[in-house]
């Protein structure tokens, strides 16, 4: 590191030094409003409008977590390997997951061993509001590593809200289904006094994860049928609590809160269906923890603060055993082939200071420091290590029609490794350290008089470093790898309307169209003549051109009936243009789709309200895709789609808030696979009983 990068890592310390500091061993009401769905913009500067779904419209969804609600979203592409204990990423505009970032309350959810964060351990009954934003969130007055991801998903979970004189509220909920589901969770809210407010989440999952499916393997070329025949999902349980408590305060000119979160879980993991083997015997145990503060005052008519913390410690057990009984195999029936153990520690401070230069200007320093360890079982582990110092330094601007914001984001990243294994020690060093400077500008103009109407812009280079398994993992990591870098550009319009009289309340569209290029991309490449020996290499260059387009309106057909319909729609043209040793390779990859993006995707929503009553309905589609880049009738996916219902009934009992759902998830019971070999349940069931005092 030059003199340059060891003084903006000095500067970061300092600014982030604070005692007791702790770093990580190695050791509704009655009313019903019709839901819908909005793209909206903060009136606060904001140059991007982030996509977004609200609590009510959250309920208004056929989705049990997270991950279930986000593919709503345009521009999305979930990998869902099944059931309700299945692991489910999140990729925004093919740039990959790794590049995605999660934030948790305004603090991003970490993941150093392989940087994917599995979205299913998330409940929607205590989350508030989903946001995804392109680029970043385009609001200066946030931490350092806000400015460092290609896309974000911001969760933000229940803030207490006491009407009038209550100083108490309790939701619960009990959901029961298919899979043997039995899902209860609680939530208890209390106010202390004006100030101080406190909440208490709990909730509990079991399901045996079993569903019939339909396998089916009809021959590319011959079209001959080579499987067909129904089975029941195997080994795809799940048993689960997530406990969450948090403290809310205000203060003259000011606000602060705590959180603590616990998830623990074990869970079967059922594997891929080939070579009509359907039942695997891996097994996987998670235990997550974290803690973390926020603090925000303005201290002066130009000058606020805001500090946050967070200590995190997760946990993984994984147990693979053979049930094959292979006849030459050393191992018998039921014998432990993998037993490993990973803990992972992270402690993340930060900063951020804003400056009013003028009514219209401001200006943000913001500096981030986070530490990462990683530990492991495995034979010949390194122990890594990684210090992450991040400053960034944005302004935005208002000049009435337009509307500018920059940023300039500088990342230093030292690693250390620390084995007992000397020869691992004289074979294996650490990573060399890393710096980066990646800039982002935004730009939003507003050609008429007509404040409905915006026509927005951005550009941003940023990267992702390389993850703990892509540097280190046993006799596959390298060391030598580079960050994988994306540039987007995008460019697109938004209009919405609303009408205070007559049967169309409101109508909304934008677009948006991008090109997107990742460079050094982090693939596995065969090491040496051993085809069953791989290495990371920064091998990979893809290049993304898209659009999205969104639209929702809303209708009051007759008094006292409210309909709302969103559709979206994405087009993705996402061509790897690798250079590969072999011709033949080079030859069926080269420009071709890479695996799993579609051409065509979209979605439909649609809820009508009357009194008491409301129906929803919504619908996913997927088009065709290949599971590589290579682009031939064998490594083709069809398409799929899923049609959701529910009905609910509100009811007010004594100033008790009751809800009834019931719902069908994919109506009409389509066979399909958003990952190939893992198949997806068929029609299922689900009911729900929310209770509020």
């Amino acid at each position: 590191m030059n003199v340059l990068g060891k003084y903006v890592h000095f500067l970061a310390v300092a600014l982030l030094a604070m005692p007791g500091t702790v770093l990580c061993q190695n050791s509704s009401d009655t009313l019903q409003n019709l839901p819908e769905v909005v793209v909206t913009a903060k009136s606060y500067k904001e140059v991007i409008p982030a996509q977004k779904l609200n609590g009510k419209e959250l309920k208004a969804l056929n989705s049990f977590s997270v991950a279930d609600a986000i593919r709503y979203f345009s521009g999305i592409q979930i990998k869902d390997y099944g059931g309700i204990g299945g692991l489910k990423t999140v990729n925004i505009r093919s740039m990959g997951t790794n590049h995605v970032g999660v934030f948790y309350d305004g603090i991003q959810l970490g993941n150093a061993q392989n940087g994917q964060i599995d979205l299913g351990k998330f409940s929607l009954d205590n989350i508030e509001e989903i946001s995804l934003y392109n680029g970043q969130k385009s609001d200066i007055f946030q931490p350092a590593k806000d400015f460092g991801a290609s896309g974000s998903v911001y969760l933000r979970s229940r803030t207490p809200f006491f009407e009038g004189s209550k100083r108490h509220n309790l939701k619960a909920v009990v959901k029961t289904g298919s899979f043997d589901l039995i899902n209860p969770s609680v939530l208890y809210e209390y106010k202390f006094n004006n100030n101080i407010s406190a909440s208490v989440n709990g909730e509990f999952i079991s399901s045996s994860g079993k569903y019939r499916f339909r396998y089916k393997r009809v021959a590319p070329i011959t079209h001959e049928v080579m499987y067909d025949t129904t089975a029941i999902r195997q080994n795809g349980d799940i048993e689960s609590v997530r406990f969450e408590g948090g403290l809310y305060g205000t203060i003259p000119r000011g606000y602060w809160k705590w959180k603590t979160y616990f998830y623990d879980s074990e869970r079967g993991i059922p594997g891929a269906i080939v070579n009509n083997v359907f039942k695997r015997s891996q097994r996987q145990w998670d235990r997550s923890f974290f803690t973390q503060g926020s603090f925000q005052k303005r201290l002066s008519s130009d000058y606020e603060i805001l500090l946050n913390a967070k200590y995190a410690y997760d946990y993984m057990h994984y147990v693979s055993l053979d049930t094959t009984g292979m006849l030459n195999s050393p191992l018998g029936p039921d014998e432990i082939l993998i037993d490993n153990t990973f803990r992972q520690c992270e402690s993340y401070f930060s900063v951020v200071n804003r400056y009013a230069v003028t009514g219209n200007w401001d200006v943000s320093l913001s500096a981030d420091m986070q530490y990462n360890t990683l530990t492991s079982d495995m034979d010949g582990f390194v122990f890594p290590k990684r210090i992450t110092s991040l400053i960034a330094l944005a302004t935005a601007a208002d000049f009435g029609k337009f509307k500018i914001q920059a940023s300039v984001l500088a990342t230093f990243v030292r690693e250390r490794i620390n084995s007992d294994n000397k020869a691992a020690n004289d074979s294996v060093k650490a990573a060399p350290d890393k710096r980066e400077f990646t800039p982002a500008f935004f730009l939003s103009y507003k050609p008429f008089h007509d404040r409905n109407f915006n026509i927005r812009t951005f550009y941003k280079y940023i990267f992702r470093m390389p993850t703990f398994n892509d540097l280190y993992y046993t006799d596959i990591g390298n060391i030598h790898l580079r960050p994988e870098f994306t540039h987007q550009y995008n460019i697109g319009i938004l209009y919405n309307k609303s009408y205070k009289t007559g049967f169309l309340k409101e109508w909304q569209w934008q677009t948006d169209a991008y090109y997107n290029e990742v460079t050094d991309k982090i693939v596995a490449v065969p090491k040496g003549s051993g085809q069953y020996r791989w290495m990371m290499m920064n091998f990979g260059y893809v290049e993304v051109r898209g659009m999205d387009i969104a639209g929702s309106v809303v209708f009051e057909p007759v008094k006292e009936v409210l309909l709302s319909v969103r559709l979206t729609y994405t087009y993705q043209k996402a061509q790897d243009f690798t250079h590969r040793k072999s011709p033949e390779l080079q030859k069926t990859t080269y420009g071709g789709q890479i695996p799993y993006i579609p051409w065509h995707s979209g979605s439909a929503m649609a809820s009508i309200t009357y009194k008491n009553w409301q129906a929803n309905y919504s619908f996913i589609y997927v088009g065709e895709r290949y599971h590589t880049s290579a682009n031939i009738i064998t490594e083709y996916e069809q398409p799929w789609y899923t049609n959701d219902i529910a009905i609910v009934r509100n009811l007010n009992y004594r100033k008790t808030n009751i809800r009834i759902a019931a719902e069908i998830n994919n109506l009409f019971s389509q066979d399909y696979e958003v990952v190939q070999n893992y198949p997806m349940p068929q029609r299922n069931y689900k009911l729900s009983l929310t209770v509020e005092l």
